[in-house]
């Protein structure tokens, strides 16, 4: 497999215009990349003006960085028993499908929510009950919604396989949502990736459970606590209780080729964590004989 082919990038600051995340995807020989579309720590967004979009598209056909993937803001809570709250994390979200659709992004990856005491049989039903109310909103958005396995900290679901499968059968539009795969969080989890046998272990449980078809991207981070722990802490590629050679099989995949895969590991004052974390993920990459 050719490393020029594989759909590899980081998560990008947007700081100064949402089109300067090519800028800093182009520095670092991005083929992909993630973004928040708007200030991830703050509810509002400023609207999108026609330039901005207009040069954000300009910028993505100059770099030929694509495709751009959408983060949404950790403040939204789509599976939240507090009705205010939900209320406000749906309208957010609502907001976020539509900047993506104004800036052509396909993809828009969401922990999927935490049930904050209400139980997680509940908290799964009120997350798909939020997926159903947003595509009821929007039902020509082209985007995809990406619900993102998570560590299992604290109320959060979807660490199991199954929760994830769960909230896509409960909801009315199954056809419109996509996985994103995190590897910290799933080792977090309890799923082991450590050596061949386990990667492939849990990459069969995976597709057995939700399906590869829907696996639409893949967060690589390693992972600062061990299996099982439920704690979601990132870690540098290779410093980490995973280390570096599994994330060789995922590079090497060829059922993963056409999916991106975005680091969100520590950047460093000056960004050199992605430099440095790119490097090695690159050289794991085995080139095809010919």
């Amino acid at each position: 497999m050719s490393s020029k082919k594989i759909l590899l990038g980081a998560h990008m600051s947007i700081a100064g215009g949402v089109y300067n995340c090519f800028d800093h995807g182009e520095h670092f020989k991005c083929t992909t990349i993630q973004i928040f579309t708007k200030n991830a720590s703050q509810w509002r967004a400023k609207p999108l003006t026609e330039t901005e979009i207009d040069k954000f598209k300009e910028r993505q056909k100059q770099t030929k960085i694509s495709p751009v993937v959408a983060h949404d803001s950790y403040l939204i809570n789509l599976g939240s028993n507090n009705k205010a709250l939900l209320q406000k994390s749906k309208e957010a979200f609502l907001v976020e499908m539509q900047r993506c659709e104004l800036l052509e992004i396909p993809c828009l990856v969401t922990h999927p929510g935490s049930h904050t005491g209400a139980g997680e049989e509940a908290g799964l039903k009120t997350i798909a009950d939020s997926l159903s109310w947003l595509h009821h909103k929007l039902p020509e958005a082209k985007v995809m919604i990406c619900l993102e396995t998570t560590a299992g900290q604290g109320t959060n679901l979807g660490y199991r396989f199954e929760q994830i499968a769960n909230i896509i059968e409960l909801s009315d539009s199954p056809e419109r949502l996509g996985v994103c795969l995190d590897t910290c969080h799933i080792f977090a989890a309890g799923y082991d990736i450590r050596t061949e046998k386990a990667y492939r272990k849990t990459m069969g449980e995976f597709d057995s459970v939700i399906g590869l078809k829907r696996l639409k991207v893949i967060h690589f981070n390693d992972s600062r606590k061990e299996l099982g722990s439920r704690i979601d802490r990132h870690e540098h590629i290779g410093k980490g209780c995973i280390g570096v050679e599994p994330f060789g099989l995922f590079m090497n995949d060829r059922r993963l080729a056409k999916i991106p895969k975005i680091l969100e590991t520590p950047k460093g004052d000056d960004a050199t964590g992605d430099d440095r974390n790119l490097t090695i993920l690159r050289n794991l990459v085995k080139e095809k004989k010919t």
